[in-house]
Protein backbone atom coordinates (compact mmCIF):
# COMPACT_ATOMS: atom_id res chain seq x y z
CA UNK A 1 0.00 0.00 0.00
CA UNK A 2 1.66 3.29 -0.90
CA UNK A 3 2.24 6.13 1.77
CA UNK A 4 -0.70 8.13 -0.21
CA UNK A 5 -3.24 5.68 -0.39
CA UNK A 6 -2.28 4.69 3.50
CA UNK A 7 -3.10 8.31 3.96
CA UNK A 8 -6.22 8.82 2.42
CA UNK A 9 -8.11 6.02 4.14
CA UNK A 10 -6.54 6.85 7.49
CA UNK A 11 -8.80 10.28 6.55
CA UNK A 12 -11.11 8.08 5.57
CA UNK A 13 -11.52 6.83 8.72
CA UNK A 14 -11.39 9.77 10.83
CA UNK A 15 -14.41 11.02 8.49
CA UNK A 16 -16.13 7.65 9.07
CA UNK A 17 -16.25 8.20 13.27
CA UNK A 18 -17.46 11.74 12.63
CA UNK A 19 -20.37 10.98 10.77
CA UNK A 20 -21.87 8.19 12.70
CA UNK A 21 -20.99 10.50 16.25
CA UNK A 22 -23.48 12.78 13.86
CA UNK A 23 -26.30 10.31 13.76
CA UNK A 24 -25.49 9.18 17.13
CA UNK A 25 -25.84 12.96 17.97
CA UNK A 26 -29.97 12.91 16.51
CA UNK A 27 -32.03 11.48 18.81
CA UNK A 28 -34.52 10.35 16.16
CA UNK A 29 -32.60 7.21 13.96
CA UNK A 30 -34.91 7.56 10.84
CA UNK A 31 -34.81 10.91 10.50
CA UNK A 32 -31.15 11.00 11.18
CA UNK A 33 -30.87 7.95 8.24
CA UNK A 34 -33.06 10.00 5.89
CA UNK A 35 -31.05 13.45 5.98
CA UNK A 36 -28.19 11.51 5.58
CA UNK A 37 -29.47 9.55 2.55
CA UNK A 38 -30.65 13.29 1.10
CA UNK A 39 -26.79 14.11 1.54
CA UNK A 40 -25.78 11.34 -0.58
CA UNK A 41 -28.16 12.20 -3.56
CA UNK A 42 -26.96 15.65 -3.19
CA UNK A 43 -23.41 14.90 -3.52
CA UNK A 44 -24.07 11.99 -6.04
CA UNK A 45 -25.45 13.83 -8.50
CA UNK A 46 -22.91 16.44 -8.16
CA UNK A 47 -20.19 14.18 -8.82
CA UNK A 48 -21.67 12.27 -11.75
CA UNK A 49 -21.92 15.93 -13.04
CA UNK A 50 -18.34 16.57 -12.33
CA UNK A 51 -17.16 13.32 -13.05
CA UNK A 52 -19.56 11.55 -15.60
CA UNK A 53 -20.76 8.09 -14.90
CA UNK A 54 -18.80 4.75 -14.82
CA UNK A 55 -18.28 1.81 -17.09
CA UNK A 56 -21.75 0.20 -18.00
CA UNK A 57 -20.54 -2.82 -16.71
CA UNK A 58 -19.89 -1.91 -13.15
CA UNK A 59 -23.94 -0.86 -12.99
CA UNK A 60 -25.03 -4.02 -11.49
CA UNK A 61 -22.20 -3.55 -8.60
CA UNK A 62 -23.14 0.26 -8.21
CA UNK A 63 -26.63 -1.14 -7.67
CA UNK A 64 -25.95 -3.80 -5.71
CA UNK A 65 -23.74 -1.78 -3.13
CA UNK A 66 -26.64 0.47 -2.88
CA UNK A 67 -29.38 -1.54 -1.90
CA UNK A 68 -26.54 -3.07 1.31
CA UNK A 69 -25.47 0.81 2.19
CA UNK A 70 -29.00 1.69 2.72
CA UNK A 71 -29.46 -1.73 4.83
CA UNK A 72 -26.52 -1.42 6.89
CA UNK A 73 -27.48 1.98 7.64
CA UNK A 74 -30.79 1.32 8.71
CA UNK A 75 -29.24 -1.44 10.94
CA UNK A 76 -26.74 0.78 12.68
CA UNK A 77 -29.25 3.19 13.58
CA UNK A 78 -31.00 0.35 14.74
CA UNK A 79 -28.39 -0.64 17.14
CA UNK A 80 -27.62 2.73 18.45
CA UNK A 81 -31.00 2.73 19.91
CA UNK A 82 -30.28 -0.13 21.49
CA UNK A 83 -26.67 -0.27 22.61
CA UNK A 84 -23.77 2.18 23.52
CA UNK A 85 -21.63 4.58 20.91
CA UNK A 86 -18.48 3.10 21.69
CA UNK A 87 -19.34 -0.47 22.28
CA UNK A 88 -21.65 -1.18 18.64
CA UNK A 89 -19.14 0.68 16.51
CA UNK A 90 -16.52 -1.55 17.08
CA UNK A 91 -17.98 -4.77 16.54
CA UNK A 92 -19.79 -3.08 13.57
CA UNK A 93 -16.83 -2.42 12.32
CA UNK A 94 -14.31 -5.41 12.98
CA UNK A 95 -16.61 -8.09 11.85
CA UNK A 96 -15.28 -6.73 8.19
CA UNK A 97 -11.83 -6.63 7.84
CA UNK A 98 -11.95 -10.11 9.34
CA UNK A 99 -14.41 -11.34 6.83
CA UNK A 100 -13.37 -9.28 3.97
CA UNK A 101 -9.75 -10.83 4.36
CA UNK A 102 -11.05 -14.64 4.57
CA UNK A 103 -13.34 -14.26 1.60
CA UNK A 104 -10.08 -12.11 -0.56
CA UNK A 105 -7.72 -14.97 0.58
CA UNK A 106 -9.51 -18.62 0.09
CA UNK A 107 -12.04 -16.88 -2.56
CA UNK A 108 -10.57 -14.30 -4.41
CA UNK A 109 -6.60 -15.74 -4.17
CA UNK A 110 -5.30 -12.69 -2.84
CA UNK A 111 -1.87 -13.14 -1.16
CA UNK A 112 -0.93 -11.23 1.92
CA UNK A 113 2.54 -11.70 4.04
CA UNK A 114 2.99 -12.59 7.18
CA UNK A 115 3.21 -9.21 8.33
CA UNK A 116 0.23 -7.12 6.53
CA UNK A 117 -2.04 -10.92 8.26
CA UNK A 118 -0.56 -10.00 11.71
CA UNK A 119 -1.30 -6.22 11.19
CA UNK A 120 -4.49 -7.31 10.40
CA UNK A 121 -5.23 -9.84 13.27
CA UNK A 122 -4.11 -7.30 15.78
CA UNK A 123 -6.88 -4.42 14.05
CA UNK A 124 -9.49 -7.04 14.47
CA UNK A 125 -8.71 -8.33 17.96
CA UNK A 126 -7.91 -4.92 19.40
CA UNK A 127 -11.78 -3.99 18.00
CA UNK A 128 -13.23 -7.06 19.58
CA UNK A 129 -11.82 -5.89 22.99
CA UNK A 130 -12.81 -2.50 22.64
CA UNK A 131 -16.48 -4.36 22.67
CA UNK A 132 -16.07 -6.40 26.12
CA UNK A 133 -14.20 -3.22 27.26
CA UNK A 134 -17.54 -1.70 29.18
CA UNK A 135 -18.07 -5.52 30.94
CA UNK A 136 -19.90 -8.56 29.17
CA UNK A 137 -22.53 -8.27 26.39
CA UNK A 138 -25.96 -8.13 28.04
CA UNK A 139 -29.18 -9.13 26.06
CA UNK A 140 -31.18 -6.25 24.26
CA UNK A 141 -27.53 -4.06 24.12
CA UNK A 142 -27.33 -3.91 20.43
CA UNK A 143 -24.40 -6.30 19.86
CA UNK A 144 -26.66 -8.61 17.65
CA UNK A 145 -28.04 -6.06 15.31
CA UNK A 146 -24.30 -4.60 15.49
CA UNK A 147 -22.95 -8.08 14.23
CA UNK A 148 -25.51 -8.34 11.57
CA UNK A 149 -24.30 -4.82 10.30
CA UNK A 150 -21.06 -6.14 9.98
CA UNK A 151 -21.71 -8.56 8.23
CA UNK A 152 -23.33 -6.10 5.07
CA UNK A 153 -20.48 -3.81 5.85
CA UNK A 154 -18.31 -6.70 4.72
CA UNK A 155 -20.44 -7.65 1.82
CA UNK A 156 -20.89 -3.97 0.52
CA UNK A 157 -17.15 -3.56 0.60
CA UNK A 158 -16.33 -6.46 -1.13
CA UNK A 159 -19.11 -5.73 -4.06
CA UNK A 160 -17.34 -2.20 -4.40
CA UNK A 161 -14.18 -3.81 -4.53
CA UNK A 162 -15.00 -5.75 -7.55
CA UNK A 163 -17.09 -3.31 -9.24
CA UNK A 164 -14.94 -0.13 -8.96
CA UNK A 165 -12.28 -2.31 -10.16
CA UNK A 166 -14.26 -2.41 -13.58
CA UNK A 167 -15.73 1.18 -13.31
CA UNK A 168 -12.47 2.85 -15.70
CA UNK A 169 -13.19 5.95 -12.82
CA UNK A 170 -13.36 5.38 -9.33
CA UNK A 171 -15.35 9.13 -8.27
CA UNK A 172 -17.61 8.36 -11.10
CA UNK A 173 -18.48 4.45 -9.76
CA UNK A 174 -18.63 6.22 -5.73
CA UNK A 175 -20.94 9.13 -7.18
CA UNK A 176 -23.04 6.83 -9.10
CA UNK A 177 -23.54 4.32 -5.92
CA UNK A 178 -24.28 7.87 -3.87
CA UNK A 179 -27.23 8.71 -5.95
CA UNK A 180 -28.78 5.90 -6.18
CA UNK A 181 -28.38 5.16 -2.49
CA UNK A 182 -29.09 8.47 -1.53
CA UNK A 183 -33.21 8.20 -2.61
CA UNK A 184 -33.48 5.26 -0.86
CA UNK A 185 -32.96 6.11 2.61
CA UNK A 186 -35.87 8.52 3.02
CA UNK A 187 -38.38 6.85 1.09
CA UNK A 188 -37.49 3.63 3.68
CA UNK A 189 -37.61 5.84 6.79
CA UNK A 190 -40.84 7.36 5.76
CA UNK A 191 -42.44 4.47 5.39
CA UNK A 192 -41.29 2.82 8.86
CA UNK A 193 -42.17 6.43 10.55
CA UNK A 194 -45.30 7.65 12.13
CA UNK A 195 -47.15 10.94 11.20
CA UNK A 196 -45.42 13.94 11.43
CA UNK A 197 -42.01 12.54 9.88
CA UNK A 198 -41.26 15.45 7.56
CA UNK A 199 -42.14 17.95 9.72
CA UNK A 200 -39.46 16.34 12.13
CA UNK A 201 -36.49 16.37 9.67
CA UNK A 202 -36.84 20.10 9.15
CA UNK A 203 -35.12 21.24 12.61
CA UNK A 204 -32.31 18.36 12.27
CA UNK A 205 -31.80 19.17 8.99
CA UNK A 206 -27.86 20.78 9.02
CA UNK A 207 -26.50 18.20 11.06
CA UNK A 208 -28.15 15.40 9.50
CA UNK A 209 -26.67 16.65 6.03
CA UNK A 210 -23.69 17.49 7.55
CA UNK A 211 -23.44 13.36 8.96
CA UNK A 212 -24.03 12.71 4.54
CA UNK A 213 -21.21 14.72 3.31
CA UNK A 214 -18.94 13.39 5.93
CA UNK A 215 -20.22 9.84 5.00
CA UNK A 216 -19.86 10.66 1.62
CA UNK A 217 -16.74 11.94 1.32
CA UNK A 218 -15.57 9.04 3.93
CA UNK A 219 -16.80 6.61 1.53
CA UNK A 220 -15.82 7.84 -1.76
CA UNK A 221 -11.95 7.95 -0.30
CA UNK A 222 -12.25 4.46 0.36
CA UNK A 223 -13.33 3.47 -3.25
CA UNK A 224 -10.79 5.45 -4.52
CA UNK A 225 -8.42 3.25 -2.51
CA UNK A 226 -9.81 -0.09 -3.11
CA UNK A 227 -9.38 0.87 -6.84
CA UNK A 228 -5.82 0.62 -6.34
CA UNK A 229 -4.63 -1.32 -3.02
CA UNK A 230 -5.61 -4.49 -1.06
CA UNK A 231 -9.50 -4.84 -0.59
CA UNK A 232 -8.18 -6.79 2.50
CA UNK A 233 -5.49 -3.76 3.85
CA UNK A 234 -7.76 -1.00 3.16
CA UNK A 235 -10.44 -2.54 4.49
CA UNK A 236 -8.70 -3.21 8.13
CA UNK A 237 -6.73 0.17 8.09
CA UNK A 238 -10.04 1.70 7.60
CA UNK A 239 -11.83 0.49 10.47
CA UNK A 240 -9.09 1.97 12.64
CA UNK A 241 -12.13 4.54 12.55
CA UNK A 242 -13.01 3.05 16.09
CA UNK A 243 -10.07 4.83 17.47
CA UNK A 244 -11.16 8.35 16.79
CA UNK A 245 -14.71 6.74 17.43
CA UNK A 246 -13.79 6.07 21.36
CA UNK A 247 -11.96 9.49 21.69
CA UNK A 248 -15.84 11.46 20.17
CA UNK A 249 -17.72 9.11 22.40
CA UNK A 250 -15.81 10.32 25.73
CA UNK A 251 -15.76 13.64 24.31
CA UNK A 252 -19.20 14.24 23.16
CA UNK A 253 -21.57 11.13 24.69
CA UNK A 254 -19.90 11.46 28.02
CA UNK A 255 -18.67 7.41 27.49
CA UNK A 256 -15.84 6.33 29.32
CA UNK A 257 -12.34 5.67 28.02
CA UNK A 258 -10.85 3.77 31.04
CA UNK A 259 -7.23 2.66 30.68
CA UNK A 260 -8.11 -0.76 29.48
CA UNK A 261 -9.53 0.79 26.66
CA UNK A 262 -6.05 3.02 26.04
CA UNK A 263 -4.24 -0.22 25.93
CA UNK A 264 -6.62 -1.87 23.28
CA UNK A 265 -6.70 1.19 21.66
CA UNK A 266 -2.59 1.17 21.95
CA UNK A 267 -2.66 -2.69 19.83
CA UNK A 268 -4.74 -1.15 16.93
CA UNK A 269 -1.95 1.40 16.50
CA UNK A 270 0.47 -1.40 16.23
CA UNK A 271 -1.52 -3.01 13.96
CA UNK A 272 -1.44 0.31 11.36
CA UNK A 273 2.15 0.51 12.03
CA UNK A 274 3.16 -2.57 11.00
CA UNK A 275 0.49 -2.64 7.75
CA UNK A 276 2.31 -0.06 6.54
CA UNK A 277 5.89 -1.34 7.64
CA UNK A 278 4.98 -4.88 5.71
CA UNK A 279 3.88 -2.71 2.64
Amino acid sequence: MSVLVFAVVLASAVLHASWNAVAKAIPDRLVASALIGLGYLVGGVAGIVAFGLPAARSLPYAVGSALLQAGYLLLLTAAYRHGEFARVYPLARGMSPLLVTVVTVTVLGAHLSPGELAGIALIVGALGALVLVGGRPRRGDGLGLAAATGVVIASYTLVDGIGVRGSGDALGYASLLFALQGPVLPVVCRLLSGPGFTARLVPRAPLGLLGGLLSLLSYGAVVWAQSLGSLALVSALRETSVLFAGLIGALFFAERFSRLRMLVTGVAVGGIVLLQLAR
